[in-house]
């Protein structure tokens, strides 16, 4: 009998323990082990280590269950799989700034049911489970604070609406800055808060759009029960739902059209002659 989804949240806040005191014992170390990946990419010995201690947890717990990881790879599989990127963020970690999470996701038939987002440095962590709401706590030496429902925010037109985009440089990169740039013209503000960050403040309520143009599923498979349980929107960036199509958008959900629109009118308007 396969577990219930209390059981499998309960391993993957577990898990996002073990991560916490493994990546804490490696952010700012002196002899933070650094190499670059095929992809360039930067990759760091924490970002190893976690991956595999995660991986070996969930082989003794859900033998049973796939394993999809940023840093030991995977295949996308139907029944139950974990989804897993050690460190989102590695460039901030590397470089000692605040901003780094581990995101633990269990999907079933490709579709994330529960997401848990561990962000150390930030003394916070937070978690959504399918049907049972999204929460965030203050995790600190002492132990978990109690745990806050969140909700998206209220915000129901563009002009009035907080963006956050990551950078310009990955939009541009990818082809897609004309998008970003309509977007951010109608919106009243923007922000880089990048990564992780960006997507669990829109479920908080404090960022209404985030979106990114290049992105790996274990970027974004524990980010989608989180918003959507908070009562927001997951799509890709022309509007598939889910974490499988290599871009994201995350809005409150009142605004998701209309950011869909403004990002899709840009594209078909530049065409390849507009890079």
């Amino acid at each position: 009998m396969a577990p219930g989804i209390f059981e499998d949240l309960q391993l993957a806040l577990d898990l996002a323990d073990m991560a916490h005191v493994l990546a804490v014992d490696r952010f700012r170390a002196g002899d933070l082990a650094i190499s670059t990946k095929p992809d360039r990419t930067p990759v760091t010995d924490a970002d190893q280590a976690i991956e595999q201690a995660l991986r070996a947890a969930l082989k003794d717990a859900r033998k049973d269950d796939e394993v999809l990881g940023e840093e030991y790879g995977g295949e996308a599989r139907s029944g139950r799989q974990w989804i897993i990127d050690p460190i989102d963020g590695t460039t901030n970690f590397l470089r000692g700034l605040p901003i780094w999470a581990t995101l633990i996701a269990l999907a079933v038939d490709g579709d994330p049911i529960l997401g848990v987002v561990a962000a150390p440095a930030l003394r916070r962590r937070w978690w959504g489970a399918r049907g049972h709401g999204a929460w965030a706590a203050t995790v600190t030496e002492r132990g978990t604070g109690a745990p806050a429902r969140l909700s998206v925010s209220k915000v129901g037109e563009l002009s009035d609406a907080l963006l956050s985009y990551n950078s310009l440089q990955g939009w541009d990169d990818a082809g897609g800055l004309d998008g970003l740039l309509a977007l951010a013209r109608g919106c009243w503000r923007t922000r880089a808060l990048g990564d992780f960050w960006s997507y669990v403040l829109v479920a908080e309520g404090q960022v209404d759009i985030a979106g990114e143009p290049d992105l790996k599923v274990w970027d974004m498979a524990a980010l989608v029960p989180i918003v959507t349980e908070a009562g927001g929107r997951f799509t890709s960036l022309d509007g598939h739902d889910g974490p499988w199509h290599g871009t994201a958008l995350a809005t409150n959900g009142r605004l998701h059209d209309a950011a869909l629109d403004r990002i899709g009118l840009a594209a078909s308007h530049s065409g390849p002659a507009g890079r």
